[in-house]
């Protein structure tokens, strides 16, 4: 086979190369990085006569491919633009995936592009969240919420800025992060994404935009992908606007039958739009900070400051966060300082 493997030499490349020859109806010419990302998986551009396909090796010690391939599946048939499955070999951890393109929402948005780009990418949530349950999708429950609000205070506080708060500090802390738990668990409850932001959209031809990172799927809050994209932990916008377009959705989703017509009000809903993306942003940061300590993964961790000034504003609106907002502004001050390496 003509193919040359060009990522550095490791133990599955060979694995790879056979697998394809296998797997790949076409002659492969050369397989190439295709994307970095936050997990242990990774994608390669497949190049072929018949042109590109995605191949995701997933080594299956580490990962699950069966969410992936579950949750696409339903995607797909509900009309959403997700990679169409060329082959599947969950024992291998190896999955030949159409290729939706290397143009990805965050290289494109601008003040030109905004308004359609998010249009499509609200519609296109609209149908996540009116028909994506498959049935079988886990709860986004309490522990799960919590959880993820503890990476900030292990990996953000503890491990990167190795910072020792003192007891009442960590009582508020954990205050606030019941309350942000309470106010998610409130909301309607729907097929979340988990992950529908800017640099897991796809700008397309057709059927905009191609939809990946689907696998993490679970029935949670409605504002949560809503959130993901539009206060972005990648790329922001003025407040005023991103308000705009959150009642804009909420309004959208009452049309779509998400929403029971009359049953939210604005300042409801904006509400939880607010303190759920509180709890969105503290995950991140303490994501953030344990890719770079467990995975040795840096790339993410100048986007703290912005992930954070999120909180910081949010919290000033809002009496009952002012604590959190007030240790979040403080840990804002201390990464101004900080190397960075941890």
């Amino acid at each position: 086979m003509a193919s040359v493997d060009r990522m550095e030499k490791d133990p599955r490349a060979g694995q790879r190369t056979a697998w394809l020859k296998e797997h790949c109806a076409a002659p492969v010419r050369n397989i190439r990085p295709a994307s970095e990302d936050a997990s242990f998986r990774r994608y390669f551009r497949v190049d072929t006569p018949d042109g590109t396909l995605i191949l995701m090796d997933a080594p299956p010690e580490r990962e699950d491919m069966r969410p992936f391939v579950e949750v696409g599946r339903h995607f797909h048939g509900i009309g959403l633009n997700v990679p169409e499955l060329v082959a599947v070999d969950l024992e291998a951890g190896f999955l030949l995936l159409s290729d939706l393109g290397d143009r990805l929402y965050l290289d494109a948005l601008s003040e030109e592009t905004v308004e359609r780009l998010y249009g499509d990418a609200l519609g296109a949530l609209l149908v996540i969240q009116s028909l994506g349950d498959t049935g079988g999708l886990p709860p986004y429950d309490r522990a799960l919420l919590l959880a993820e609000m503890e990476l900030f205070r292990d990996w953000l506080l503890a491990r990167h800025l190795r910072l020792e708060l003192d007891a009442a500090a960590q009582a508020m802390l954990s205050v606030a992060f019941q309350r942000l738990a309470d106010s998610a668990l409130e909301q309607p409850q729907v097929c979340v994404h988990r992950d529908y932001h800017s640099r897991n959209l796809m700008v397309t031809a057709r059927n905009n935009p191609g939809i990946l990172d689907f696998q993490d799927a679970v029935i949670g809050p409605v504002t949560y992908d809503l959130v993901s994209l539009l206060r972005d932990c990648y790329i922001d916008w003025p407040r005023a606007r991103v308000e705009a377009w959150a009642l804009g959705y909420r309004d959208l989703a009452e049309q779509g039958g998400v929403l029971v017509r009359d049953a939210v009000d604005e300042e409801t809903f904006l509400r939880w739009f607010d303190w759920m993306g509180v709890q969105r942003h503290l995950k991140a940061a303490g994501i953030f900070a344990r890719l770079l300590h467990r995975d040795g993964k840096p790339g993410y961790i100048g986007d703290i400051p912005r992930t954070l000034g999120y909180v910081v504003e949010v919290c000033g609106r809002y009496p009952e966060l002012s604590g959190l907002g007030d240790l979040v502004a403080e840990v804002g001050e201390r990464l101004k300082g900080h190397p960075g390496d941890g």
